[in-house]
């Protein structure tokens, strides 16, 4: 098998990271990692490509890096959706690392990969996930990732949840709805989904309103943020619920019905947003959005 198992330029993204890497390393973790592939290079050595791997916090440190409007722009050109700010310097190491791995042969860089995500500790796997876009092959990557959605591991789950492009692209609808609600369940920022609007589906749907009326029965709250994905799914049966929280004491609560009334199709929901001519406006002239709730939400 050749690069042209990747989806995208792969020697392109793989030179942009590393430069990204160099501009926020140190000389003497970028000779380091110099050296390194120079000698993965001559030997391919597996044994060693893996010591690098989990080698590399040491060598690198854990910092946050720093990304550039230039380079950002460059990354979305070569891969839409895919975000490395926020990562730390080790994490974006780790991912550039595993382009380096040669994709000759499907089977041994499938096992490769495996016994990686098999050994792996958690900052491992977190970087391991936030590869899933750039790695070759990716209907392979599937059951991985609906592996990791049922982690228990903070880190694990938001690599995969936020700001992935992959899980979106390649996941089946009751995998991608399994994302959905753990994400819900463990208090994720569904706003920074990928593809949340474009997946949503009538089965998601008919699950988040009947988790609604089990919480609103238990006395407890929801998050806002998960109405969004009624939007293109308003009816007769489901508009009892926006009604009631447009209703609701909590202003957050009512905007997000405001939103789904104005994003979506249902007459009614229109004729309701109507009765509020002050949010109706702040729909139409952008300055109530989800990103807005979202920033409200996160305060």
């Amino acid at each position: 098998m050749s690069v042209a198992e990747y989806v995208y330029d792969q020697d392109k993204v793989s030179k942009l990271l590393s430069t990204i890497i160099r501009n926020n390393g140190n000389e003497k973790a970028n000779t380091w990692l110099q050296q390194r592939l120079q000698l993965q290079q001559q030997t391919g050595a597996i044994p060693q490509f893996n010591q690098t791997f989990t080698a590399i916090p040491r060598f690198t440190g854990k910092e946050i890096i720093k990304v550039s409007a230039e380079e950002n722009e460059l990354l979305q050109q070569l891969l839409p959706s895919f975000f490395v700010h926020g990562w730390t310097l080790d994490r974006l190491v780790r991912v550039w690392w595993l382009l380096q791995l040669p994709v000759t042969d499907k089977s041994a860089y499938l096992g490769v990969l495996e016994n990686l995500f098999n050994a792996a500790e958690m900052n491992e796997l977190a970087a391991l996930y936030s590869a899933l876009p750039l790695l070759p092959w990716p209907e392979e990557w599937t059951g991985r990732t609906s592996e990791g959605i049922r982690s228990n591991i903070g880190i694990v789950q938001e690599a995969i949840m936020l700001h992935n492009p992959y899980p979106a692209k390649y996941l089946s609808e009751p995998a991608w709805n399994q994302l959905v609600m753990k994400a819900i369940f463990t208090d994720k920022p569904l706003h920074l989904i990928t593809g949340l609007d474009e997946r949503a589906n009538a089965a998601l749907v008919a699950i988040l309103v009947d988790f609604a009326h089990e919480r609103w029965a238990a006395g407890r709250t929801l998050d806002p943020m998960q109405w969004r994905i009624l939007v293109n799914f308003v009816n007769d049966d489901n508009f009892a619920d926006i009604t009631r929280i447009w209703h609701s004491l909590n202003s957050v609560e009512k905007e997000a019905a405001a939103l789904v009334c104005a994003q979506c199709n249902y007459a009614p929901a229109k004729a309701l947003l109507a009765t509020s001519p002050e949010l109706q406006a702040e729909t139409e002239n952008g300055r109530l959005t989800w990103e807005v709730l979202a920033q409200k939400i996160i305060k």
